[in-house]
């Protein structure tokens, strides 16, 4: 299973202009890569680029889109796994073992999806760590400041709205739901450290 840390340990010790392979099957590939880029209160030992190298050859820079569109194709084709999914992606941005729920899915055949599962929750493990890492903390009104990129995550899984306007939602940077932020967030007054699996539902 690939971890939390470790992988947070790989971003902070990349160099300026070197790649490390996150995951790689066959000739498809996620890598990071740190470019020398100079720009005003910019903090060059910071920033990382992530690709995805896909079996053709072509590479490209997926964004959080990427995650929030595969999850909610496959939430719409295959409801029934909406909970193995949702589950899945709480323990991922909580930092725990996810194996579980992985395993559980694995066998599974989604009817629609853009990749495979396990290249799904690389990237979105990388874009938590691209959050952690480089969003300064007296910037976000969520603590822990991922939290605004989780909901979105359980959103495209629970809200039944159409595809197109969910994206453009994000794109406009609608403030989040606070009955799926409330519990985890450690700025809200209704926030519950002993809070349930999917408290949100």
């Amino acid at each position: 299973m690939i971890d939390y840390n470790c992988i947070l340990e790989q971003v902070k010790n990349l160099g300026i202009w070197e790649r490390e392979t996150i995951f790689k099957r066959n000739d498809l590939e996620i890598y990071i890569y740190r470019p020398e880029i100079q720009f005003k209160d910019y903090e060059v030992e910071k920033n990382f680029q992530i690709y995805l190298k896909l079996e053709n050859g072509r590479e490209f820079r997926p964004n959080h889109l990427i995650v929030m569109i595969d999850l909610n194709l496959r939430v719409r084709s295959n409801s029934e796994y909406k909970e193995y999914l949702l589950l899945l992606f709480d323990n991922i941005f909580y930092k725990k073992d996810f194996s579980l729920e992985i395993n559980k899915l694995s066998h599974i055949e989604f009817t629609h999806f853009l990749y495979d599962l396990d290249v799904i929750t690389t990237l979105y493990l990388l874009f938590l760590i691209e959050q952690d890492f480089n969003y300064p903390d007296n910037k976000s009104k969520f603590n822990p400041k991922t939290l605004f990129l989780h909901w979105w995550i359980r959103q495209f899984l629970c809200d039944w709205k159409e595809i197109d306007n969910l994206v453009m939602s994000v794109c406009r940077w609608q403030p989040p739901k606070v009955s799926y932020t409330k519990e985890d967030n450690r700025n809200h007054k209704n926030y519950n450290s002993n809070r349930e699996e999917l408290w949100y539902l």
